[in-house]
């Protein structure tokens, strides 16, 4: 997608002391005074709790998800300029209105390094489209190329009025979890992750065959692994040094993280490929780990493991 032209804005705060609570006021709800305005027809406010379904949704319809702050008046605006948009297209697409400060694991998730940040999922998959303050005509060409590439890949549905990825039909709705697998979850939530991976372990030593347990586990694993990593250092680790390690399994975590899913792949395929003995097993048990967080049966994991064995073999 086309990128505007100049420097852009950097926020990195990873140590930083947080003077949030000074410098930042709490966000208003939207729809009141000085908070941004109400969801529209084609306009939906996701939290962490709600963003799995968001991205399911991704694979009837095109989402474009905008990570906006209170305090950034030009997110604000971008977040405007695209509800209006999505009105203007009738459903042809989904806004999703995301709050950075309220969701800082969605933030990391999307790579996000100021506000606003705005990307589109097609079928569950990132595509990054910009960043910071962004001519409204400029945003019309770029939602134009989303859906041009949404229909290229088959995802023409539309979007219903109102709907949430909440308010879904009944059917497709998300069945209830079992006790387990809800304790993880809630666990998640609140940022505990030992108590996460306690709840997934206990689930698969009741049912070794249960595999949403052992992604459950593994998706941990990469959330505990990329709690306070930071994306250029490991890339500037890794650059400089081919064979570090730790430096090519931190890339490799991260590009997950972030929806790099082939480049985590290959870079950990090509390590394997020139590693032997005790630090081989180490990389073939991340990759089948990785494995298990992108799903068995994602072609790319598919083609992945074919490599995988012929690097072996």
């Amino acid at each position: 997608m086309s990128q505007p032209t100049g420097p852009r804005p950097r926020l990195d705060v990873r140590g930083a002391v947080d003077l949030s609570s000074l410098a930042r006021p709490s966000t208003p709800p939207p729809g009141s005074p000085g908070g941004i305005a109400s969801p529209g027809a084609f306009v939906v406010d996701v939290d962490q709790a709600s963003f799995p379904a968001l991205v399911q949704s991704s694979t009837s319809h095109p989402v474009v998800v905008v990570l906006w702050a209170g305090w950034s008046e030009v997110s604000t605006a971008v977040a405007s300029d695209l509800a209006a948009l999505a009105d203007e297209d009738g459903g042809r697409w989904l806004l999703a209105r995301i709050d950075a400060d309220a969701n800082p694991q969605i933030a990391q998730a999307f790579q996000a390094q100021s506000v606003p940040t705005v990307v589109a999922v097609l079928a569950g998959q990132p595509l990054p489209l910009f960043q910071g303050a962004y001519p409204r005509e400029q945003v019309r060409e770029v939602l134009d190329q989303v859906l041009a590439a949404a229909e290229a890949n088959g995802i023409t549905g539309r979007v219903t009025p109102s709907a949430s990825p909440q308010d879904a039909p009944d059917a497709e709705q998300e069945p209830e979890l079992p006790p387990l697998h809800q304790a993880a979850y809630d666990a998640i939530e609140r940022d505990d992750l030992a108590a996460a991976r306690a709840a997934y372990e206990q689930a698969i030593k009741e049912d070794p065959r249960d595999a949403l347990a052992r992604a459950g586990l593994a998706q941990v694993g990469l959330l505990d692994r990329t709690r306070d990593a930071d994306l250029q250092a490991a890339r500037a680790a890794a650059a400089a040094d081919p064979k570090d390690l730790d430096a090519q399994l931190a890339v490799a975590d991260l590009d997950v993280l972030g929806g790099k899913v082939e480049d985590a792949f290959d870079r950990l395929i090509d390590v394997l490929r020139t590693t032997f003995g005790p630090n081989r097993e180490l990389v073939r048990l991340r990759l089948v780990d990785l494995f298990e967080v992108v799903g068995g049966d994602d072609p790319r994991v598919v083609a992945a493991r074919r490599t995988m064995a012929n690097a072996l073999y």
